[in-house]
């Protein structure tokens, strides 16, 4: 295996800032599957960032992408590791503009409902400790961030992803990835219209007991009901009374 201190320089030239962080994901991807085998340790995120001449919070945003992936291993405290799914999938956010429409909405949930109460199944069987660890973890941030609605919706979102990913299917977790990267403004909007958050995040905790305790059949029952009530939220919502607030595109 390759040793990060000994490791030859990779010469690569800085990337387009206007194409990040997707570019950037490709290039680590081609890095590792030229330099790199199954195990190894990558350089730092500030090597990364020096040697791609971006900052670290788009390194970070990449290599969570080839995280879902399965090209890369985050472990908290000692570094990012290879995976062994070098040949995943990587997709782009698609474009977006201009205010998604309510039957858009109403179609994104479906989707999302589609990839996400299979995956919930999944993950019962197949998330490691680590993974429910960090469930946990994101399920505390939002109980302390019950008031604080951005907080709180980044929150949600980063839960479901995380149970996407536990359920070892890269492309379920790269497919909710983009869905959820549309969502984000419909689901802040919910948080407004229907007063719900307390109750949300019980039924979030209901789903991860369900995956703490391998239970695959609740686990993506409550995920179905908990989609099902985000969906007649929607269908109650009226734009015209509440509309979608204008959030800030990332630099």
């Amino acid at each position: 295996m390759a040793d990060q201190s000994t490791h030859p320089s990779f010469s690569l030239r800085p990337i387009s800032r206007t194409r990040l962080p997707n570019d950037l994901a490709e290039r680590l991807k081609q890095l590792i599957q030229s330099e790199y085998g199954p195990g190894d340790r990558l350089p730092s995120i500030a090597a990364l960032a020096r040697e791609f001449g971006v900052g670290a919070p788009t390194v970070r945003e990449a290599l969570k992408r080839l995280e879902m992936a399965g090209t890369v291993s985050i472990r908290h405290g000692s570094g990012v590791y290879v995976g062994h799914r070098n040949d995943a999938l990587l997709m782009s956010n698609p474009v977006f503009t201009g205010m998604p429409s309510k039957q858009q909405l109403l179609d994104l949930i479906d989707a999302r409902a589609a990839i996400e109460v299979l995956g919930a199944e999944r993950a019962a069987r197949e998330a490691s400790e680590e993974q429910l660890a960090e469930m946990e973890a994101l399920l505390a941030k939002a109980a302390a961030n019950l008031t604080n609605d951005d907080v709180l919706n980044q929150t949600n979102m980063a839960y479901h992803r995380m149970i996407a990913v536990s359920s070892g299917n890269s492309v379920f977790a790269q497919l909710l990835e983009v869905l959820t990267s549309l969502f984000t403004r419909e689901q802040r909007a919910i948080l407004d219209i229907q007063n719900s958050r307390a109750e949300d995040h019980r039924e979030h905790v209901e789903i991860f007991e369900a995956l703490r305790a391998r239970d695959a059949s609740r686990a993506g029952h409550l995920m179905r009901a908990h989609l099902d009530k985000v969906r007649t939220d929607l269908q109650r919502w009226d734009p015209a009374v509440h509309p979608l607030p204008v959030l800030a595109r990332p630099a």
